[in-house]
């Protein structure tokens, strides 16, 4: 079975109501490994802009809650480097950041162990401001996920299913 009828088949069932979460991800996880990183980028950012989603900030802080520590140290280095050479301001006394926002004014990344001591919760009001300041993060942040297809599972089923639709748009020739 092919790409598009792999995604025709997963829309079919989610329409009728009869996809299971294992279903979803089954497919996504193969029409994953089949399209180029830069399709499965725009997707993730169609779904992180989309009213039919939570809100980018809430996926965002699911997603760097399930990711290990170097992917967390990956995705707090984007955020804050979307906030700019400003970031220490714009963050004011956001709590939980420990020192990560002067880091990064010094041109440091974030380590995986500083990246272990922020919650979930904190990535949540760093990615709002970030998108309030820098509303390219959110490609960034889907080009970042892009590269880590599995960890995407973690937006849900639904959302999944939301990615796989616009995907089977794009993949129409």
């Amino acid at each position: 079975m092919g790409l598009q009828e792999t995604l025709s088949q997963v829309l079919k069932s989610v329409t009728a109501g009869n996809a299971s979460d294992v279903d979803v991800d089954s497919a996504y996880d193969r029409v994953a490994g089949e399209i180029p990183s830069g399709d499965l980028s725009e997707g993730i950012a169609h779904v992180f802009n989309s009213d039919q989603t939570p809100a980018f900030e809430q996926m965002l802080g699911g997603l760097f809650n399930q990711s290990s520590p170097d992917q967390k140290a990956g995705l707090l280095t984007q955020i804050l480097g979307a906030l700019g050479p400003n970031a220490a301001q714009v963050l004011g006394g956001t709590a939980g950041l420990g020192g990560l926002a002067a880091l990064l004014q010094e041109g440091g990344t974030v380590s995986p162990q500083q990246a272990q001591e922020v919650s979930p919760e904190t990535v949540q009001v760093l990615a709002q401001k970030a998108s309030q300041t820098n509303p390219s993060i959110v490609d960034k942040a889907a080009q970042f996920y892009a590269e880590h297809p599995a960890l995407v599972k973690g937006i849900g089923a639904g959302a999944l299913a939301l990615l796989m639709s616009h995907l089977s748009g794009r993949t129409k020739h």
